[in-house]
């Protein structure tokens, strides 16, 4: 019971709580079902972005264009359904999962066949998809009026009360959880970055596996875009402008380890809704953005200190514990 009071993402929970509870002494209306509700569906996309870069971080690799995949193929979506709003909707998803998935396939392509380090890769890539965007659009926006009322509403609307966009958050949550603790591809995430060496003797295809990293980040990235534009009910180039940076927070924060190898879904769940809290409480409290800022920043630096210091005590790392066994 001790051992399981200590694990990294009880902690986080438990820390979410206490955020939630604190805030609630200042505004009792805060820790509301509603509330609660309102807070978790502010936080779906990044949740659903920080399971797409968990599995890349997990390779040993991370993905800062995330935010820009999301701005462009946003933006086209956007413009694909106020320039043709005749397109059903499933059509338009579907699209905006199939561009993001382009779009990471590229990185991963770069640091797979030409061995490039990834945080060069989507630095490049970041500038690069933001551009496009801009030549896309022409730097103009689309707005409200422009966009069809079955795309503005379809994350608006509501299942037993849940919005839907919390509720496709759900779904991706056991999803990715599925994938990562259930398939071999999951197994091959944290085999590539806890051990690639031991990895490629097991016969797993490093290079393959973080190209597929980076497609997963991708499409996710893609889908988040459609849901960005969707919510906010405007496209624009700079949209989600340095949300790449809450993103690799957010799975600093779950105890998803930057030397790759370590990290759940879990995690990455709570350590993206540690900033939402963060992010929608300061505001109730009359807290400046500036402090929140500052705030964010001592808790990614306090999860990073904690991050080393578990690291140097052992982590999981697949294959050397199956070699143990053996």
């Amino acid at each position: 019971m001790t051992r399981f009071l200590r694990t990294r993402e009880v902690l986080l929970a438990l820390a979410v709580i206490l955020l939630i509870g604190l805030v609630s002494l200042r505004s009792p209306s805060f820790a509301t079902p509603g509330s609660l509700v309102n807070v978790f569906n502010n936080t779906s996309i990044l949740i659903i972005l920080a399971l797409g870069q968990m599995a890349v971080i997990l390779t040993r690799c991370i993905d800062l264009s995330v935010a820009a995949n999301l701005a462009f193929t946003g933006m086209a979506v956007a413009m694909l359904n106020a320039g043709y709003p005749g397109l059903p909707l499933a059509l338009l998803v579907l699209l905006s999962i199939g561009i993001g998935a382009v779009l990471g396939a590229f990185n991963g392509v770069l640091v797979w066949k030409l061995d490039i380090p990834p945080i060069v890769v989507t630095l490049g890539t970041l500038t690069i998809y933001r551009g496009l965007a801009f030549v896309l659009s022409g730097g103009r926006w689309v707005n409200a009026h422009e966009l069809t009322g079955p795309f503005l509403q379809f994350p608006r609307h509501e299942v037993l009360g849940v919005p839907v966009m919390s509720c496709i958050a759900l779904l991706i949550i056991a999803l990715l959880t599925v994938l990562l603790t259930r398939t071999v591809l999951g197994r091959a995430f944290h085999a590539a970055g806890g051990n690639p060496t031991a990895a490629i003797y097991a016969g797993i295809d490093v290079g393959r596996t973080r190209f597929l990293a980076f497609v997963l980040s991708g499409a996710l990235a893609g889908f988040c875009g459609y849901l960005w534009v969707a919510r906010f009910a405007v496209a624009y180039v700079d949209i989600a402008g340095g949300f790449e940076l809450d993103v690799v927070a957010a799975c600093v924060i779950g105890g998803i380890s930057i030397a790759g190898g370590i990290g759940t879904a879990g995690g990455a769940v709570l350590g993206a809704l540690f900033l939402g809290v963060i992010a929608n409480a300061l505001p109730v409290i009359d807290v400046s953005p500036f402090w929140q800022m500052a705030i964010s920043g001592g808790v990614i630096i306090t999860a990073v200190a904690l991050n080393a210091r578990q690291e140097r005590r052992g982590g999981r790392l697949i294959l050397r514990q199956e070699r143990a066994a053996s």
